[in-house]
């Protein structure tokens, strides 16, 4: 691989993750060990000593492999994102999150699409052959899965998994779609995948199957689906 062309910037955001992130940073050397990659963990203040964490992880695998870049309060995905852009010095940024749902087994393939498409964004997918979901029960299942029909419906984003979270970016077009995105939460990013969509960057897809976290508790609560219904009203207005 060309050490000096292409490198990766794995922006992971935390709250509560004490019990996953030294896993997750492990899997992800394990599974990227011929790609020049960093780790940047954001990390809202996390009151369960996730930062004391991954200060021990950097003693192990170097403060210029893992970059704790945290703030002081939780101030929501989305600005976590940008924030860790900021620090990001790969020409490629991955997003994913802490909790393991996302595994890193699957990181090659995105580099390995990217790299044969040329493609500007690779998203995971729960909805194609080869992906799914594991852990969820079935209204969780038929909630996520009605959720995406009624934007695919709606919104025609070109994409089969809207609210995933698993994507691989060229760092330039993340930073051009990020500047105009205004969602936070749970919304952010079927914004991000939307605006990339209309802009008429190139998107591919990855089956992926998401694994309902391992450790800690979910994030995901009746208040954000009401924001995600504000938030498709909202593109269907705007994109």
């Amino acid at each position: 691989m060309e050490k000096n062309n292409r490198s990766y910037s794995i922006i992971i955001p935390t709250y509560n993750e004490r019990l996953n992130i030294a896993l997750i940073v492990y899997l992800i050397f394990k599974h990227l060990q011929d790609v020049e990659f960093e780790i940047i963990v954001v990390d809202d203040g996390s009151p369960d000593g996730t930062q004391e964490v991954v200060k021990q992880l950097q003693k192990v695998y170097g403060e210029d492999r893992i970059l704790l870049r945290p703030r002081a309060k939780k101030l929501g995905l989305g600005t976590a994102y940008i924030h860790g852009l900021k620090h990001a010095s790969g020409n490629f940024v991955v997003i994913m999150d802490a909790d393991l749902s996302h595994h890193p087994k699957y990181l090659p393939s995105f580099i390995k699409k990217q790299l044969e498409t040329g493609a500007s964004i690779v998203t995971g997918t729960r909805y194609v052959k080869g992906g799914g979901v594991h852990g969820w029960n079935l209204m969780r299942k038929l909630t996520s899965r009605g959720a995406n029909v009624l934007a695919q419906t709606l919104l025609w984003p070109g994409v089969s998994d809207l609210t995933g979270s698993f994507r691989l970016y060229k760092k330039s077009v993340l930073e051009d779609i990020i500047s105009s995105v205004v969602s936070k939460g749970y919304v952010f990013q079927m914004e991000m995948i939307v605006r990339a969509s209309r802009k008429g960057y190139h998107i591919e897809e990855v089956p992926i199957t998401f694994v309902d976290r391992v450790f800690g508790s979910s994030k995901l609560g009746g208040s954000e689906i009401v924001e995600y219904l504000k938030g498709l009203a909202y593109l269907l207005v705007t994109t």
